[in-house]
């Protein structure tokens, strides 16, 4: 029976870390595939295209390093920094009572602790990337965005009415659940203004103004990154280095438990 457990709980894992790879798998073909530009070879290239075919019709998919700049910037929900995107959660901690039955039919009961998240919000705002020539534009609504954590604070339940935390507010008449609420946990992750970032994304004039966004083609990853792209790509090797290590390993563990369960 252990056997099977053990077999099934690998065999799952095996699944969860192939995916996980091959999401790291396109985001190295995507930093691979995009062209290195600056702002200046981007203008040039945009009024080639349109000389060409009219103007509007840029579409290349390229990676380009620059500094935020950004005339109005978001205030975090939470922590009140300036910053072009945020993530706030806050989540219950609780403790429940939990039934538990063995392979006997002997019941048990332990106190476990969880948590549930009550609220999220995520808000981006777009910006500038400047670099040594000019700056491009970028709509970072759909990117996938590195972020720099910047709380994460446990507060006891104090029985309020209400929960109040920077701008964030919630009754808590809206937040009723199982078990003895121990309290509630803050979190917030964001991409700051005084940073400067790898965006790797599609460059367009669509709109009359070069802009990094989105690609139509599938494949094609849209995100911005904390790290030069040396970096970036060593970092996403060895991920997807140790994730095969990982799958493989749980494949190996699948087979050897399933075939002890079958002795």
């Amino acid at each position: 029976m252990a056997a099977l457990i053990i077999a099934a709980i690998t065999a799952i894992a095996a699944i969860v870390l192939y995916f996980v790879r091959r999401h790291y798998r396109f985001k190295l073909q995507s930093l691979l595939l995009a062209q290195p530009a600056t702002s200046l070879q981007l203008k040039e290239i945009a009024e080639h295209v349109a000389g060409e075919i009219g103007g509007g019709n840029l579409r290349q998919y390229v990676k380009m390093w620059g500094a935020i700049e950004v005339e109005q910037p978001l205030v975090s929900e939470l922590k009140q920094e300036s910053c072009v995107y945020y993530c706030s959660t806050v989540s219950r901690e609780y403790e429940e009572r939990v039934r538990k039955e063995d392979s006997e039919g002997k019941v048990t009961w332990t106190t476990e602790r969880r948590s549930e998240t009550i609220s999220q919000n995520r808000r981006s705002t777009p910006f500038y990337l400047r670099d040594q020539h000019g700056r491009v534009r970028v709509e970072p609504e759909s990117a996938a965005i590195a972020t720099i954590p910047v709380l994460d604070e446990f507060r006891p339940d104090s029985s309020a009415s209400s929960l109040i935390f920077g701008a964030f507010s919630l009754s808590l008449s809206t937040t009723a659940g199982l078990g003895k609420t121990l309290g509630y946990r803050y979190r917030e992750e964001i991409l700051p203004c005084d940073r400067s970032v790898l965006v790797v994304g599609a460059a367009s004039d669509e709109t009359g103004e070069l802009t990094l966004g989105p690609s139509s083609e599938a494949r094609q990853q849209f995100f911005i990154a904390l790290k030069p792209e040396t970096a970036l790509l060593q970092e996403v090797k060895q991920t997807i280095q140790w994730l095969t290590i990982g799958a493989i390993a749980s494949v190996v563990v699948t087979v050897v438990a399933a075939i002890a369960a079958l002795l």
